[in-house]
């Protein structure tokens, strides 16, 4: 039965052992994997990066998805079309400065550190004197609170909110590195002759000339325009560049990473309109639409957003190439709506679709913002959202992401949508109310409660329009006759969120750029 040189003893041993040491094995494998599943059940998710991508001066009708048809966007359009893609999404202001202010600190218009591009004080003599608007020490930014939660946080683009020599300097604001202009009308000129890296002023190749400029001592700030001949470095294309490389740089890093990319395209290089052989639609060539039976401004635009949408993609490919897709947030918006500054025309391209208002109105069209949110295993992808949220909300919302809640200053106007985000839509908060002011030209408020939208100019004395955006988003009929009561609410709401300053007065000019366009008269600015 069994080979004549081993005995049964032998064999039943060896079968023993054989069962034995399998058994034994199998406890051990489990024993060893126990600990790492627990680990694996308990550890905390890695925190995700987060991109927030700013186009400046861009209308709500200028990416393909929400209408435009004179140029395409297909990378904005694919991004937008796969993440979330949110219809009533507001910017902080209906100018620069004060917008970025309120996407840093969380706080509206009517409380936020900076309320104007310049500020007014008063000199020794008592006359009225300007400087550019900067953050103080002690006002805390998004970037400080994820900058001390960990993040590696990198800003690449325009600041607009403090001098390289004050306290607003962005490296003193929560930013580990800088990459760009801080200074306004720095950034009106795609072409510029330097650019800032930290504190290093970087020369460029180009050769701007300086221009006479009525405004720009507001903003301590020399104006200048580059000739035609003496442009050698697109600013905006080497801002591109320096985003793949800070991605690049902190792929792999143990740390998670916020980069606020603030595009200076699609602004105007307001200046060009002092000369006559140049024009503020900025941008090395025309490409595809060379051949256009269009005015050259109308050309440099839509060329311009072809380099806005191209730079969206870079950043996307890059995020692939690194393998972090995954685990990155991205977000894309603008500071306000479309100017009609260094001879643009808004209406060509119909750059707001329905919506009524520009750059420094306080209708949707000034405020109102194309925004998406795409992060694969972050936002809930294919789908479009009608919350209303501001710029206000990021203080909360990546600080929510970041897993510092308990670090943001209780009395902000600032609400996460992290469950919209992620398409726990039941759970998500919404605005009792949101409060816009505008100083500038007449000045405005705005509120927006649910499908009430009201505007009053000038602030606190006009009369207050009332407009029901689910039935007219493009506020077409004011219905204010119809409902005192609520006539009556939003006006103590404006009375209460309206903080008097003497830094910030509102201005007693003409009226909204609304108002002047309404009246065949074209604004002009600096």
């Amino acid at each position: 039965m069994y080979p004549k040189n081993i005995s049964y003893r032998v064999l039943l041993t060896a079968i023993f052992a054989l069962l034995f040491g399998a058994c034994s094995k199998k406890e051990a494998e489990q024993t060893e994997a126990a600990p790492q599943a627990t680990a694996e059940k308990t550890a905390p998710a890695k925190r995700p990066n987060i991109i927030f991508i700013l186009a400046d001066d861009i209308g709500f009708a200028d990416i393909g998805i929400n209408g435009q048809k004179n140029f395409t966007t297909p990378n904005i359009d694919k991004l937008a079309a796969a993440g979330m893609n949110f219809t009533n999404f507001y910017a902080g202001s209906a100018v620069c400065g004060p917008s970025r202010s309120v996407l840093m600190t969380g706080l509206h218009t009517g409380r936020t550190p900076i309320r104007a591009n310049t500020m007014e004080y008063k000199k020794e003599d008592g006359t009225i004197g300007y400087k550019p608007a900067s953050l103080k020490e002690d006002e805390l930014t998004v970037a400080e609170v994820l900058q001390d939660a960990g993040y590696q946080t990198g800003l690449i683009g325009k600041w607009g909110l403090g001098e390289m020599h004050d306290s607003g300097n962005p490296l003193k604001k929560g930013f580990d590195y800088f990459y760009g202009m801080a200074n306004h009308i720095h950034a009106h000129n795609h072409f510029s002759g330097f650019v800032w890296r930290n504190e290093e002023k970087v020369k460029l190749k180009n050769e701007p000339i300086p221009v006479e400029c009525s405004y720009c001592y507001k903003f301590g700030f020399d104006g200048d325009i580059t000739p035609l001949e003496k442009r050698f470095e697109y600013v905006d294309t080497l801002m591109r560049e320096e985003v793949e490389a800070f991605i690049e740089r902190n792929a792999k890093s143990d740390k998670p990473f916020f980069l606020f990319y603030s595009m200076i395209a699609p602004h105007a290089n307001n200046e060009a309109e002092k000369v006559d052989w140049a024009h503020g639609m900025e941008i090395p060539d025309y490409g595809e639409f060379a051949s256009k039976d269009w005015p050259d401004e109308a050309k440099g635009y839509a060329a311009m957003m072809r380099h806005v949408d191209d730079s969206v993609g870079a950043v996307v490919e890059m995020l692939k190439k690194q393998g972090i897709a995954d685990n990155t947030l991205v977000m894309f918006s603008g500071d306000n709506g479309p100017h009609s500054e260094g001879g643009n025309d808004p209406d060509f391209h119909d750059s707001n679709g329905t919506l009524r208002g520009i750059k420094r109105d306080l209708y949707e069209g000034g405020i109102r913002m194309p925004t998406f949110a795409w992060g694969p295993g972050i936002v809930k992808g294919n789908t479009t959202s009608d919350h209303i949220g501001y710029f206000g909300d990021m203080m909360a919302t990546f600080s929510e992401l970041a897993g510092v809640s308990d670090k943001v200053p209780e009395g902000l106007d600032s609400i996460s949508f992290v469950n919209e985000l992620k398409g726990n839509f039941d759970q998500q908060q919404d605005h009792e109310y949101v409060y816009w002011e505008f100083l500038l030209k007449g000045s405005s408020q705005a509120i927006r409660m649910g499908k009430w939208k009201a505007i009053r100019l000038p602030l606190l004395t006009g009369p207050i329009e009332l407009y029901d955006l689910e039935n007219d988003p493009g506020e077409t009929t004011d219905v204010a006759k119809d409902h005192p009561d609520l006539i009556s609410k939003f006006e103590k709401i404006m009375q209460e969120n309206y903080i008097d300053d003497p830094h910030w007065v509102p201005s007693k000019e003409m009226g909204s750029p609304d108002r002047l366009r309404q009246r065949g008269k074209k604004w002009n600015s600096g």
